[in-house]
C-alpha cells in the first residue's frame, strides 16, 4: 500500500517547481520531434550531465534554432568537451547552450573564422558584445554535429540561470513523450559504522528484487542492528528511445515519513565533482555500475534535499520497519521499492578487522608520502574521508592504492629523474598504468630541472614512461602533385601511439590555414571554402608535435584553379 500523504506532498512540490519557470518562453531547438539520448543530471564519469542530449536521426547538419530572442554572448571551439558550442543570452536572464555543433550559421561562422585566422588557432573562445550577434526566436544559428567529446551525432542543449547554473530544460515546458516507469536495476544495503550489522555481516549486501506487475518492486527482507543506509542503481527510458537515461527524483520513506531526497532540477558546475561521493565509487570502479547512495555522508551536493538524519536509518533491537524508495522521472512516472527491516541483536557477529597499512590519510590534513625518487602530495580536503592508503615504490613504478576512493581535487606526483641523462629526460613523462596489460596512459607532465610532476584525481599505479617515436602524418583524400580543383576539403591523418598529440600547425605557401582536428577520427580537415588558398600551385606543410616534444613534418604539393 502506498503512502497517501507523502504522495500528496510529492505532487504539490512537483507542480510548484514547474510554476516557478516560464512555460511558453522557449521553443524547440530543432525542427524535429524531441527524442532524447541523455537526460538532465544523468550520472556521467566525474560529472552530472548538464543538459538534454537530443537525437538528430543519426545525422549531422540539422538546423539548430535559437529557442528565444537574445544575443550570442559566448562562442567556444575546442577539440574536446563541447566541441563547437554556442551560448545565447536572453532578456529574461537565462542563457541557452547548443553544443557538439557541426558549424555555425553563416554570420556567426564568418565572425568565428575571422578571429581564428587572426589568432592562428582553431581552438578559440569569444565573448561578443550584446549588439554584435543578435538573434530572434527560431532564427537558424547553427547546424547539429558530432564535434568534441560527442559519442555520436546529437545536439547537447542546456538552459542556464543568471548564476550560470544548468537547469533541467524540461522545467521550461520543453516536452518529451514519456509514459514509461523507471527501472530499478539493483539495490544494496550498507552498514555505516563499526557497530552496524546486516544479516550477521559488516559488509554491504545486494538485495534480491522481485518485480511486480505494476512496475513496483519488493526486496528481500533483512535483519539489522545499528546505523545502515541503502544504495540504488536505477534508469529511466522515454517512449521513443531505448537509451538508459537518468531519473528525475528519488525519495525514501521510513514507516511513512520521508527521510531522504535526491532532486535533479538544478546544480552548479562547482559541485558536479561531488558525484563521486554520491555514488559508491569503489563499486563503480570495480563493477562499472553507478549505485546512488540514499544517505548523505560528507557530501555538500545541493541536490540532496530535506534529509532527516542524512538518510541514515538507526535500527534498534526488537523493531520492525518498512523502508520505501520512490523513483520518478520528470513526467512523474514512478516505481516503488519496499524493504522490510527487522531490528535484531541476533544479526550481530564477530566484527571484521579493518585493513590497515603503514600510511594513514587524514582528509582534513596535508600529507606527503615519499619513497626513493618518488613523492606524493595530498593537500587538505583532497579526500572526503580518512583511510589507510597503499603506498609502495619499486624502481620507477608507484603503487598508490587502487582507484576505489573518491577525490575532491587534484594531488601531485613528483619524480626526481636526476639519474637519467638530459637527452632521456626530455622524452620522459608520468603515465598511469591502466587495464589488464598496464598500458601507459599519458598524464600531463611538467618538467622543472630534474623534477617531473603530474597532477591527477585518480589513485592507481603510475610509472615513468619514455616516448621517442615521432607522430605519424599521412595524406587522407589526396596524393602528392594532385589537382584538387573540385575538392571541398583537404584531409590529413595524424596519430601518436605513445604520449599523444599536443599541437599541430598547417601552412600553404608559408601562410597559416585553418585546419580542424577531430581526435575521434584522427583527421585534420581544411575547408577550401574559407577562400584563403588562391594560388594554382600550392605547397602544403603540416607539423605535428606530441606531448614530449617529438615532432614530424609532412609536405605535399597540390594544384587548384
Amino acid at each position: 500500500m502506498r503512502f497517501l500523504l507523502p504522495l500528496f506532498l510529492v505532487f504539490s512540490l512537483f507542480a510548484s517547481a514547474q510554476s516557478n519557470y516560464p512555460q511558453d518562453y522557449f521553443s524547440n531547438p530543432l525542427e524535429i520531434p524531441l527524442v532524447l539520448s541523455g537526460t538532465f543530471a544523468e550520472l556521467r564519469s566525474n560529472h552530472f550531465h548538464s543538459g538534454l542530449d537530443i537525437k538528430t536521426q543519426q545525422r549531422t547538419g540539422l538546423n539548430v534554432k535559437a529557442v528565444a530572442s537574445g544575443f550570442v554572448s559566448r562562442i567556444k571551439v575546442s577539440h574536446y568537451g563541447y566541441g563547437k558550442a554556442l551560448y545565447i543570452t536572453h532578456p529574461n536572464g537565462y542563457t541557452s547552450v547548443y553544443a557538439h555543433l557541426q558549424k555555425f550559421a553563416l554570420e556567426i561562422e564568418a565572425y568565428v573564422k575571422k578571429y581564428q585566422y587572426e589568432q592562428e588557432s582553431y581552438e578559440i573562445e569569444l565573448f561578443p558584445r550584446a549588439d554584435e550577434l543578435q538573434v530572434e526566436k527560431d532564427n537558424l544559428v547553427a547546424y547539429s554535429g558530432n564535434s568534441g567529446g560527442s559519442g555520436g551525432p546529437h545536439l547537447h542543449f542546456e538552459i542556464r540561470d543568471k548564476e550560470e547554473r544548468p537547469m533541467n530544460p524540461m522545467l521550461f515546458g520543453i516536452d518529451v513523450k514519456d509514459t514509461t516507469v523507471p527501472v530499478v536495476k539493483s539495490l544494496y544495503v550498507y552498514p555505516l559504522d563499526e557497530n552496524a550489522f546486516i544479516n550477521n555481516s559488516q559488509s554491504k549486501q545486494k538485495l534480491r528484487l522481485t518485480a511486480l506487475n505494476n512496475g513496483d518492486y519488493v526486496a528481500e527482507s533483512i535483519q539489522a542492528i545499528g546505523k545502515i543506509g541503502f544504495g540504488i542503481s536505477t534508469i529511466d527510458r522515454q517512449d521513443l528511445a531505448a537509451n538508459s537515461n537518468g531519473v528525475y527524483n528519488i525519495q525514501t520513506f521510513v514507516n511513512g515519513s520521508r527521510n531522504f531526497e535526491l532532486d535533479f532540477q538544478c546544480f552548479s558546475f562547482d559541485e558536479t565533482k561531488h558525484i563521486n561521493q554520491l555514488i559508491d565509487y569503489e563499486h563503480f570502479s570495480k563493477n562499472k555500475e553507478r549505485l546512488q547512495k540514499l544517505f548523505k555522508k560528507n557530501n555538500p551536493l545541493s541536490i540532496l534535499k530535506s534529509t532527516i538524519n542524512d538518510g541514515v536509518l538507526s535500527i534498534q533491537d526488537s523493531t520492525n520497519s518498512v523502508y520505501k524508495i520512490r523513483v520518478a522521472d520528470y513526467k512523474n512516472n514512478e516505481s516503488w521499492v519496499t524493504i522490510q527491516i527487522k531490528g535484531s541483536k541476533n544479526s550481530i557477529s564477530q566484527p571484521e578487522a579493518p585493513k590497515t597499512t603503514p600510511y594513514f590519510i587524514k582528509a582534513n590534513e596535508t600529507t606527503n608520502l615519499k619513497s626513493g625518487n618518488v613523492s606524493v602530495d595530498f593537500y587538505k580536503n583532497t579526500f572526503y574521508e580518512d583511510f589507510y592508503i597503499d603506498f609502495e615504490v619499486k624502481n620507477d613504478t608507484l603503487k598508490l592504492h587502487d582507484d576505489v576512493v573518491a577525490t575532491m581535487k587534484d594531488f601531485t606526483i613528483s619524480y626526481d629523474v636526476s639519474q637519467y641523462n638530459s637527452q632521456d629526460i626530455e622524452k620522459l613523462y608520468i603515465a598511469r598504468l591502466i587495464g589488464y596489460r598496464q598500458y601507459p596512459s599519458y598524464t600531463y607532465t611538467k618538467k622543472q630541472g630534474n623534477i617531473l610532476t603530474a597532477s591527477t584525481k585518480k589513485l592507481g599505479t603510475y610509472a615513468l614512461a619514455m616516448d621517442t617515436i615521432k607522430p605519424a602524418i599521412t595524406a587522407s583524400n589526396f596524393k602528392d602533385g594532385q589537382w584538387l580543383s573540385k575538392y571541398r576539403f583537404l584531409e590529413v591523418k595524424i596519430d601518436d601511439d605513445e604520449s599523444g598529440i599536443s599541437n599541430y600547425r598547417a601552412t600553404v605557401n608559408g601562410k597559416w590555414i585553418l585546419i580542424e582536428y577531430d581526435y575521434k577520427t584522427k583527421t585534420l580537415t581544411h575547408d577550401f571554402n574559407d577562400g584563403i588558398i588562391t594560388d594554382t600551385q600550392n605547397n602544403l606543410k603540416v607539423i605535428v608535435t606530441d606531448n614530449v616534444g617529438n615532432n614530424s613534418t609532412f609536405e605535399a604539393l597540390f594544384y587548384r584553379k
